[in-house]
């Protein structure tokens, strides 16, 4: 069995959604999960702003507007007849179900059923375009299956048992079509793995079957040595270890989700990385045998800020940084980077909705510097043990970058600074051309 994931933008034009049917083989086991429709999250968290301000009025302009859109998507997708009307209806209830929450009380609940439509909308659209051209795929319901423990992690257990069983129902078929991102919590509420959670919605469905493949397509040609963005010249990875690919997402590569490395990594699935518009390219394939040493890619994160800690007369004291740590804990806040000295600690984090707390309590036995919109710069490859020169490498490409801060040896896969967001494009652009001589 296959795992086929895609995107919003794969799927976001009736053109696209064609494409995507074309790359379906009817000859293979496979699951399709899809995403939503390309702007319809947006559109749905849009309502659930209105929603939160008790402005009616324009949580149901937005519905009407997606009305309007999803008419004219089907029309152009699926020739008249009975698949058209069928696929027309089901929007039309999924809508005016969002009608009917704008009715009730604003709570998270309402809240995340609002935002689970966008996946039911666009999977039971495919379904019914792919019945039209002769096709018989089989839906699951992403919510029969797909549940977070009550810590609000997978529950993979369950995922495996309930999926295998729903699969089970349909002996004399091959390809299946669900939903990526949404789930059901440990109460059986209606909720979702957070944005980008379709990616991991594919690692955790190949992960429960033993998948044979996990395929995430996308609008890209896989994973790039730099931000194409921000750099000109740039060129798709072949192939990464999951250790890299897990480093490059976490530290800013927009392909693909951070989280949705790990159940493929623990179950030695490879993943591939391809591009729905043009599908003949190679793209990335991330796997768990061990790459080649050296230099893969680099990625930026923004949106970041820096906190110096500084207490010469406590910082050596026994338990000193667990104390640190533990105001961290306390507030929920991951740390990105970490660096010592003898008088001070520095940390990084991106989440800053907690930072006043944070700051008040450290300023109790430290001294303590905040310095924000930085950018951590993520230097990604198999750096090994007894290698020579990539450090330097490194550096040497960024003489002109003032460096706030630096990480290395944490792995043999990431050397990461701290720079000021305003030298990003500059410290990329030196990079492209001191590392991988473009």
């Amino acid at each position: 069995m296959k795992i086929l994931k895609f995107g919003g933008t794969s799927v976001g034009t009736p053109e696209r959604m064609r494409g995507v049917a074309q790359l379906i083989r009817k000859d293979e086991n496979q699951i399709i999960v899809l995403s939503a429709v390309s702007g319809t999250t947006n559109s749905l968290v849009e309502i659930c702003t209105a929603l939160q301000k008790k402005d009616q009025e324009e949580a149901i302009k937005v519905v009407q507007q997606l009305e309007k859109k999803y008419d004219k998507f089907v029309k152009e997708l699926i020739d008249t007849g009975n698949h058209q009307d069928e696929a027309l209806e089901m929007v039309g209830a999924y809508l005016n179900g969002v009608k009917s929450y704008a009715k009730r009380e604003m709570t998270l609940f309402v809240e995340r059923s609002i935002l689970a439509q966008g996946e039911l909308i666009s999977t039971n659209i495919f379904l019914q375009y792919l019945k039209s051209i002769g096709q018989k795929p089989v839906m699951l319901s992403a919510l029969d299956f797909m549940r977070t423990t009550d810590k609000g992690e997978p529950d993979q257990r369950f995922i495996a048992e309930n999926l295998t069983f729903e699969l089970s129902k349909y002996p004399n078929k091959n390809t299946f079509i669900t939903q990526g991102y949404i789930c059901r919590n440990a109460f059986g509420e209606i909720d979702n793995l957070k944005r980008g959670g379709s990616d991991y919605s594919a690692s955790l469905i190949g992960s429960a079957i033993n998948a044979q493949e996990i395929q995430i397509w996308t609008d890209i040609d896989g994973m790039h040595n730099n931000d194409p963005r921000v750099v000109d010249k740039t060129e798709p990875i072949k192939h990464l270890s999951f250790k890299e690919a897990a480093e490059l997402a976490y530290f800013g590569a927009k392909i693909l989700h951070p989280a949705s490395i790990r159940p493929a990594e623990e179950s030695s699935i490879p993943v591939w990385l391809k591009n729905t518009m043009k599908p003949e390219s190679y793209g990335t394939l991330i796997h768990g045998d061990k790459s080649d040493a050296g230099f893969k890619a680099v990625a930026a994160k923004d949106g970041i800020t820096a906190i110096k800690i500084r207490s010469g007369r406590m910082l050596m004291a026994y338990g000193f940084l667990r104390s640190v740590f533990e105001v961290f804990e306390r507030y929920k806040t991951p740390i990105d980077m970490i660096t010592t000295s003898e008088v001070a600690v520095s940390v990084t984090v991106d989440d800053t909705s907690n930072l006043e707390g944070i700051v008040q309590e450290l300023e109790q036995y430290a001294t303590v510097e905040v310095d924000k919109d930085q950018t951590i710069i993520c230097v990604v490859g198999d750096f090994i043990e007894n290698g020579k020169g990539y450090a330097s490498t490194v550096f040497n490409a960024l003489k002109n970058i003032p460096i706030r801060m630096i990480s290395h040896g944490g792995s043999h896969n990431n050397i990461s600074v701290l720079i000021s967001s305003s030298a990003k494009k500059q410290a990329l652009q030196d990079l492209n051309k001191g590392v991988f001589n473009l």
